[in-house]
């Protein structure tokens, strides 16, 4: 929008305030743009997933004007996409010079730029929609969900919705008793499709191309010579069966499997699959989450790992235990499944009277007596219209950082039991892991290169 319209947008909203002739979001004003009119979206970090959820956003209604990414060559498809958006390499310089032209801010970089990218959008008073897992530390997501509710704008993360059919239907259904109380709940992802396991980083270093930044790339992380492939024949764990980064050490792909850059499979799927039982068990913070894994390293995530957290009573509803499981290993196929095996994917719950994958009751008694649950809460479009309509002064996003916040912090708790190898007892309250000290530091790490998230 341009400075004139915001202006007259402004004056218009506070006229229907002090009048109190129509709601302000349908006029107008600085974060809530008529319904009329297109949100005009910034996208920084363009390459792999923000090619098609780019595409999403415009498919949605988004104006795509903008677009920032360190990489030349991981970009040009969006480039190609987009030829009309303006084109930067650093999203600093994107904020400032765009000014008034970007209403909304997409974040789709690594995990470890998450939080310097968003705290800028939001600082900058953008909408902003982030990739999941919203940080990569438990400082950064305290600090950016702060942010979000200072700024007052419209937020999402691209969590797998709780607003669609799967998460309602399984929410109603828990809520009506249909499968009894809800006491374990068994979650899996075949996960990770990137290299993890390695005992230390690739010696040596590569020319950087011209085509990319390196240390706009590397951000707040520990500085890393750039390392393009594993040579051949060099140890490193075997590659996984579905592996989408090829020999890349760490860029574009691969960052995922160290500790410097990602978060692992359970970062990069937990908040996907946990999502919806979050939402219908009111899980809120663990009180306590240990973790058993494959060989651990200082460097990389371990090849698979389960992960559990205790949750206590949380009103009418009873002790529950949550277990996640990766690279390939899942929970033990219920009984009621005598002719199918459990999906690659995929949530169950086991209920005082039954059990559910996914909002499948697989009792068929049960499942029957159950269809009569009626209907009650509201279905929505997903990520991106959710986004769009809360750009516009509608209903909030279903994972905006309010929710998503909570929710990443629940995820990377898992994470920190893993590096840690003991199991970890936290205040949400206060923020502290009350009985591993070394556990507690890795809440929050060092910013390096000249970062604050300050």
């Amino acid at each position: 929008m341009t400075a004139t319209r915001r202006a007259f947008l402004k004056s218009s909203a506070a006229s229907a305030f002090a009048f109190n002739i129509v709601p302000r979001h349908v006029l107008g004003g600085e974060g809530h743009t008529p319904p009329s009119e297109k949100i005009t979206l910034a996208g920084i970090g363009i390459g792999g997933i923000g090619n098609p959820q780019l595409k999403a956003c415009a498919k949605a209604g988004f104006e795509i004007v903008s677009l920032c990414d360190v990489d030349d060559v991981h970009a040009k498809k969006t480039y190609d996409l987009f030829p009309q958006a303006r084109r930067h390499r650093d999203f600093r310089e994107l904020l400032d010079a765009e000014g008034d032209k970007v209403d909304a801010v997409y974040c789709g970089t690594p995990d470890h730029t998450h939080a310097i990218i968003t705290l800028a959008a939001l600082r900058a008073k953008k909408h902003v929609c982030c990739v999941k897992p919203l940080t990569r530390t438990v400082e950064e997501c305290r600090a950016v969900t702060a942010a979000a509710r200072l700024a007052g704008v419209a937020t999402q993360v691209t969590a797998r919705p709780n607003t669609g059919e799967e998460g309602c239907r399984t929410t109603e259904l828990i809520a009506a008793g249909a499968i009894g109380a809800v006491r374990e709940v068994h979650v899996w992802s075949y996960r990770p499709v990137w290299p993890q396991g390695m005992p230390k980083r690739p010696e040596g270093e590569d020319p950087v191309p011209g085509t990319l930044d390196w240390k706009r790339w590397i951000g707040p992380a520990p500085m890393r010579p750039f390392k393009d492939a594993w040579p051949e024949g060099n140890p490193i764990p075997d590659m996984p069966p579905k592996n989408w980064g090829g020999r890349k050490v760490y860029h574009p792909f691969n960052f995922r499997g160290w500790w410097d850059f990602g978060t692992g499979a359970l970062g990069d799927m937990g908040c996907h699959y946990l999502n919806t039982p979050y939402r219908a068990l009111k899980l809120g913070y663990p009180s306590r989450v240990s973790a058993s894994t494959s060989k651990r390293f200082d460097e990389s995530f371990p090849l698979a790992s389960i992960v559990t957290y205790d949750y206590p009573a949380r009103g009418d509803l009873p002790p529950v235990r949550v277990v996640w499981y990766d690279g390939g290993l899942r929970p033990p196929r219920p009984a009621e499944m005598d002719s199918a095996d459990l999906p690659d994917e995929g949530v169950l719950y086991i209920g005082d009277k039954g059990k559910m994958v996914f909002e499948k009751i697989l009792d068929p008694a049960l499942a029957a007596k159950s269809a009569a649950v009626p209907k009650t809460l509201p279905r929505r479009e997903g990520t991106w219209s959710e986004w769009l309509a809360a750009c516009k002064g509608g209903e909030r996003a279903g994972c905006d950082f309010e929710w998503s916040g909570p929710l990443t912090e629940f995820v990377l708790l898992g994470n920190i039991a893993l590096r840690a190898g003991k199991p970890i007892e936290y205040d949400a309250a206060a923020a502290r892991i009350t009985n591993v000290p070394e556990a507690d530091a890795l809440l929050r790490q060092p910013y390096h290169n000249g970062w604050t998230l300050a």
